[in-house]
């Protein structure tokens, strides 16, 4: 990036970023003003809170580019999500202040993107903030770009002093000198096209084996935070991705070390103020080294991957405080995130009455007299790390910092189950009352990427817990979206709201609801699941795979092109789309038995391999983690018979990141079940690329064929 340009962006940045406190909002309260803006008729609750802002914001689309072009204004890109509390804070300050709004009115052509919706137009200019700060950039996202949707500048939160200066500063430079916001705009695109565009080396051979596999276990792990887990440092971030690779190498390698990671990071966050000990469900992030501050908002997609770490880690170690909160995780998806029509929102917010984390937080005068019994307070109190004068700006985040043993000995509990039984029982009284507070909005649009994580959590809790209320919320789900999300030929929309779905779906909706689908298949041995998982990853390879690269796009090549494409193979918070997709069409390849599936994985796989063999598996776990699967030998498990269903139960209730299901009470359509069928018998066959052992009656004597 030109020099100079850095050096503006950062002078910038620094005299923005420098007094970031709260501002008085001193212009009128769009809450009671009774015109919309153009955000009205949207489907987004972020794009509806703010519909009624003084600021003309318009959705993201052709409109808002055509007028931006036809009168020569910038555009203000501004990108949040329901939950976000500082995009909360940044609307009260400043876009439902009259004065602020003049000035982009008259100024500058105002976008609201909901980067939930459009996952694509937040990634451009997420990009273009972290090229901007070269650093990490958040949300509220606020970017100012040139009329055609190229970037000049990209930032986050300001307070509104700061905000009315820096739109003072591009619209006079605008004026002043366009040439110099024109050659701002290039340098920054430039790059951003260039960091935006994975170019993998050639493809070579994996020499991935076990040996490097766990050599990069290690070099995770020397990245944790080995006393309170997670990564080293703060905010902390749960990052399941991480510790299922972990957890899936530790079943080859059987080093104690890497199950340890895992472990103590599961501990930790379960003890933490992240983990909400009344209701359950994790919140998005911890502000702190100790997991004990959370910022409040709690998003589908995490609770999603952590039932399944968790149901995983279960199996894995047979640690009951891991099922419980896969059961307590699950209870308040169902309680707060669930719609009757077999749909799961999308978050909750961090705010409650414009408070964060109002509604989480007691002061210990209102839990002695919740509770009216104070033996039970004072150890409940002690349990939960709860102090008379707060351990959080004058209140109290509930978390656990002491062990058992001694609270209960200290309060007269028989034992430490007898003592968890009175916290369970203050637990539920506790939260009873506070279901009468105020609650936290609700974003309740449906997503097809992130349902499809919750589906693959709920599958994976009945293969843990055997429950089958999981299994058939997960089928629920599941065909909702088959129904409402699919069309016939295996496109998909993206988002569901008030029974509308319009926005078309990026990679990861096609990949992880085709993983989903597979999911559902091993639960159910119906066949119609591993249909529609081929035909999406048919529809995928149709419009989104890139034969000049040899993976995917992040976008349709039916969709109207951003300034800069993405092929996206860094695995964040949510894998990549790319190795949700490859580990797919491995498993997929496997149950179909089609070997070009599982080669087009593998060539992905290679392709990729470079990138994580230089730079680690910190941003490629899901990479790693399919390189486990295509390293070590995953075996086929073909179960036919009347009986198919309980053994499958059985067999699955272990850690067996080495297995597929197939099977059911007749042999179907595919291929590795033909000819195997036994009249009068329920049999088990443990095969291997096609190849079976002798076939068995017993689950226990096939998983000994699984070792």
């Amino acid at each position: 990036m030109n020099s100079k340009l850095l050096t503006f962006i950062s002078l910038a940045l620094t005299t923005l970023f420098c007094t970031c406190g709260p501002a008085q909002n001193d212009g009128s309260d769009s809450a009671t003003a009774p015109v919309m803006n153009h955000l009205a008729g949207q489907k987004s609750p972020y794009l509806l809170q703010h519909a009624r802002n003084p600021v003309d914001w318009y959705p993201w689309g052709d409109e808002a580019l055509a007028k931006a072009a036809d009168e020569n204004k910038l555009l203000i890109i501004s990108v949040g999500y329901a939950a976000c509390h500082w995009c909360h804070v940044m609307e009260h300050e400043s876009f439902e202040d009259s004065t602020v709004a003049a000035v982009m009115n008259e100024h500058f052509v105002s976008i609201k993107v909901d980067r939930e919706e459009r996952p694509d137009v937040d990634d451009v200019y997420m990009t273009a903030c972290q090229l901007s700060n070269q650093r990490g950039c958040g949300w509220p996202l606020n970017v100012v770009a040139l009329p055609d949707g190229r970037p000049i500048w990209a930032g986050t939160y300001f307070p509104r002093e700061q905000w009315l200066r820096l739109l003072g500063q591009f619209r006079d430079l605008q004026t002043d000198n366009p040439a110099k916001m024109e050659e701002y705009a290039a340098s920054l695109t430039n790059e951003l096209v260039k960091l935006n565009n994975f170019s993998p080396d050639d493809k070579q051979q994996l020499p991935l084996g076990r040996k490097e596999l766990s050599a990069l276990a290690t070099q995770l792990i020397g990245t944790l935070d080995l006393q309170n887990g997670g990564a080293a440092g703060a905010p902390k971030f749960p990052m399941p991705v991480l510790y299922e690779f972990l957890l899936a190498q530790h079943f080859y390698s059987h080093d104690e070390a890497t199950l340890a990671a895992v472990t103590l990071t599961l501990d930790k966050m379960a003890d933490g103020g992240i983990y909400d000990h009344l209701a359950g469900g994790f919140a998005r992030y911890s502000t702190d080294s100790l997991w004990k501050v959370p910022h409040f908002e709690k998003m589908l997609y995490d609770n999603g991957q952590l039932v399944s770490l968790y149901a995983h880690a279960y199996q894995a170690t047979g640690n009951e405080r891991y099922a419980d909160v896969v059961r307590q995780t699950i209870r308040f998806v169902e309680d707060a995130l669930s719609d009757p029509n077999g749909a799961f929102y999308a978050s909750l917010d961090a705010d409650t009455e414009g408070e964060e984390g109002l509604t989480y937080v007691w002061t210990r005068a209102e839990i002695d007299a919740t509770l009216n019994d104070d033996k039970l307070a004072d150890a409940f109190s002690e349990y939960y790390s709860v102090t008379q004068t707060g351990n959080w700006e004058g209140r109290n985040i509930l978390h656990r910092s002491k062990g058992a043993a001694s609270i209960a000995k200290k309060h007269g509990f028989a034992d430490t189950d007898d003592l968890k039984e009175a916290m369970t029982k203050a637990a539920s009284t506790l939260l009873a009352a506070r279901k009468l507070r105020p609650q936290p909005g609700l974003d309740d649009k449906a997503l097809t990427a992130w349902n499809s994580l919750m589906i693959t959590g709920y599958t994976d809790a009945f293969r843990a817990l055997g429950d089958e209320a999981y299994r058939d919320r997960a089928v629920k789900a599941g065909n909702f979206l088959r129904q409402q999300m699919m069309s016939s030929d295996g496109r998909l929309n993206r988002n569901f709201k008030d029974g509308n779905s319009a926005i078309n779906a990026f990679l990861d909706d096609y990949a992880l609801l085709a993983q989903a689908c597979i999911d559902l298949y091993q639960i159910t041995f119906d066949e119609a699941w591993l249909t529609t998982a081929e035909k999406l990853v048919e529809y995928a390879g149709a419009h989104f795979y890139d034969e000049k690269t040899g993976l995917y796009n992040y976008t349709s090549d039916l969709d109207p092109a951003l300034i800069s494409g993405n092929v996206p193979v860094d695995d964040q918070v949510i894998p990549s789309g790319n190795s949700i997709m490859a580990r797919a069409l491995h498993q997929l390849g496997i149950l179909l038995a089609e070997d070009e599936l599982q080669e087009r994985a593998r060539n992905m796989m290679a392709l990729v391999y470079p990138a994580l063999h230089n730079n680690g598996p910190r941003f490629y776990a899901n990479w790693a983690r399919l390189g486990t699967e295509i390293t070590e030998p995953t075996f086929e498990v073909a179960i036919l018979g009347a009986d198919a269903g309980a053994m499958r139960r059985h067999m699955s209730k272990g850690y067996h990141p080495n297995a597929l299901y197939l099977g059911g009470d007749s042999e179907g359509q595919l291929e590795l079940l033909t000819n195997k069928l036994v009249p009068g018998e329920t049999t088990i066959y443990v095969c291997l690329e096609k190849v079976c052992q002798l076939p068995v009656n017993d689950p226990e004597l096939a998983l000994g064929q699984l070792r």
